[in-house]
């Protein structure tokens, strides 16, 4: 099944589809430095079992979305408007959120803050995010005010695609294959004026965060959460083993939880996506037969 492509609020927010148009719509949200291709192979299998559309969208300077303007930065709630003025754009009143990794925490915080416009959370290796001490908070301040001052060599690009997917799963914060890479990749590359394949991400994505939540504050935000949850865990990704992301769980009641083998991009991977997608079938329809 082909995606298509979706242009909203002006060009400002991108986005992949797939589903028939008038279909109950899910919102995907991917992961830090991902795009909308996050969800290529985990799409179809949700389309064809559940008859939704999904709509997947670039987050702000990522993907075929807009940068933020000159001395912008990238807050995680910084993205939360965005998403807001995408529902608006696809006048969903309230939706599903399919979100992973910075997705899923973003979908959570949205999830806390107006739980009228959120039905269901449905979450992949992510919740809560980075979190950052109080006596640290000016460490961190520090740091990334030190950062943005830094010359920064431009990058030379690649001479193909395959030399973009090789640096990829070379450079990536996390476990990434070839194979799983490459939906990304292709969608997060552009042409320069000598024919090299650039990045599209924004460089400013890669800087520290100026600010972050407190662990404090990330266990106040998902226990204001009251819409049904999912969350498919890795056993290799980012939350395992993570003392935080456990009590964070333990203070969500209507969250359930699935851990299947696989890295932080499982969604991805070949040889498990059709577990994550069973596994969000299976979740939805009993949810949508408690609900009546």
């Amino acid at each position: 099944m082909s995606a298509e492509a979706l242009s909203l609020n002006g060009g400002r927010h991108a986005a992949l589809c797939w589903g028939r148009r008038d279909a109950p719509i899910w919102l995907a949200l991917h992961g830090w430095l991902d795009n909308a291709a996050s969800f290529t192979r985990v799409a179809p299998l949700l389309v064809r079992e559940l008859d939704i559309r999904l709509v997947a969208v670039d987050l702000p300077g990522h993907g075929h979305s807009a940068a933020r303007g000159e001395g912008a930065d990238y807050p995680m709630l910084g993205y939360l408007p965005d998403v807001v003025d995408v529902l608006d754009a696809l006048a969903l009143e309230s939706v599903t959120l399919l979100g992973h990794s910075l997705g899923a925490s973003i979908a959570t915080q949205l999830a806390a803050a107006l739980p009228e416009r959120v039905e269901r959370l449905v979450l992949i290796d992510g919740l809560i995010g980075t979190t950052v001490e109080v006596e640290e908070g000016m460490d961190q301040l520090r740091l990334a005010l030190q950062s943005r001052r830094r010359v920064r060599a431009e990058s030379r690009g690649f001479d193909s695609v395959e030399a973009a997917v090789a640096a990829r799963v070379s450079g990536g914060v996390t476990r990434l294959d070839e194979a799983s890479a490459r939906p990304i990749v292709e969608r997060n590359l552009a042409r320069d004026a000598n024919g090299r394949f650039q990045w599209r991400t924004d460089r400013r994505l890669t800087w520290p965060s100026l600010s972050r939540l407190t662990p404090a504050q990330a266990l106040h935000t998902v226990e204001r959460v009251v819409a049904p949850a999912l969350l498919v865990q890795a056993t290799q990704g980012v939350l395992a083993g993570q003392a935080l992301a456990a009590t964070a769980r333990q203070r969500m009641p209507q969250l359930t939880r699935r851990v299947l083998a696989g890295g932080h991009h499982l969604h991805l991977e070949r040889l498990q996506v059709a577990a994550v997608a069973a596994e969000i079938v299976a979740w939805t329809r009993r949810q949508m037969a408690a609900a009546g």
